[in-house]
């Protein structure tokens, strides 16, 4: 029997992890979870960088196919495109792979856990978790995790383990209900795609004028800048409702620095776009 599927009084809460995938996701919270005290059974990988990643990440763990790591594990971590998602549980429950007591669980933030139907279907404990964070796949983003928010989905009566996951991770739990999950990767993907059309755009201006190192010139720069507007999101009711509503005219007035303002869209192509196809891997879950 999985410990999962035990009473919790017979639970030693430390658990066999399995992840499929090995992009820029799955190694990291492999990584976080090994950390605290979960034992990594096995990781797949299919390409020589996502080998090299998982080598790189989780030294000691074997490369191994995809039922056998489902097969081993009571924890699986499923950080796949989200493409590919519904497939590869649908493929797992047609082939009996998934186990009663199992905990399942997703990092594809358009994604609740509906998906995962198949294997809850079968017995198994079904977890949409995405950390807010743009990944490296590297050792850097350990650190990031602890500064980390999650989006939680999951059905009441196993909340808290999706909970207690990301607190073990070093991140903050946010319930997320199961029909925001898709106004909530848009979100995810406008900031992000956003914020680099902006960087690339201004650092490109700045090349062209015979700047060097125009990243590192730019980087106080954007820094301060997305800081004050993260304070002002986070605080309104902490300002007085005229200056909110007058900053908002300000921005809203030819020439306000916005890029071609007051004449012709000087924009560049994904620049606040929500359909623009300049999500990247930390929208696909990879």
């Amino acid at each position: 029997m999985l410990p999962s599927a035990r009473p919790p009084s017979q639970r030693s809460g430390r658990l066999g992890l399995g992840i499929v995938g090995a992009g820029r996701v799955g190694p990291v919270l492999g990584s976080a979870l090994a950390g605290a005290g979960h034992a990594i059974v096995g990781i797949s990988a299919v390409s020589e960088a996502s080998r090299e990643r998982a080598q790189a990440m989780l030294p000691r763990v074997p490369i191994l196919d995809i039922p056998t790591i489902v097969e081993r594990s009571e924890l699986v971590i499923l950080a796949v495109p989200d493409a590919e998602l519904p497939q590869l549980v649908a493929g797992l429950a047609a082939t009996g792979t998934w186990q009663p007591g199992q905990i399942v669980l997703h990092t594809a933030p358009g994604f609740g856990i509906g998906v995962l139907q198949p294997a809850a279907a079968a017995g198994a404990i079904p977890l949409a978790v995405h950390p807010a964070l743009e990944f490296t796949g590297t050792s850097l983003d350990l650190t990031r995790l602890g500064e980390s928010y999650f989006a939680v989905t999951a059905p009441a009566p196993v909340l808290p383990i999706a909970q207690a996951l990301v607190v073990e991770m070093g991140g903050e739990p946010v319930v997320v209900a199961e029909a925001d999950r898709p106004a909530y990767a848009e979100a995810i993907a406008t900031a992000t795609s956003f914020s680099r059309s902006i960087v690339e755009q201004s650092t490109g201006l700045l090349q062209g004028i015979g700047v060097e190192n125009p990243g590192s010139f730019l980087s106080s720069l954007v820094r301060s800048s997305v800081d004050n507007a993260l304070t002002r999101a986070g605080a309104p009711t902490r300002l007085d409702l005229d200056e909110v509503l007058d900053a908002l005219a300000d921005e809203d007035r030819p020439g306000a620095g916005r890029p071609g303002a007051g004449g012709p869209d000087t924009r560049g192509p994904g620049t606040g776009d929500p359909g623009d196809d300049g999500r990247g891997w930390y929208l696909r879950g990879e």
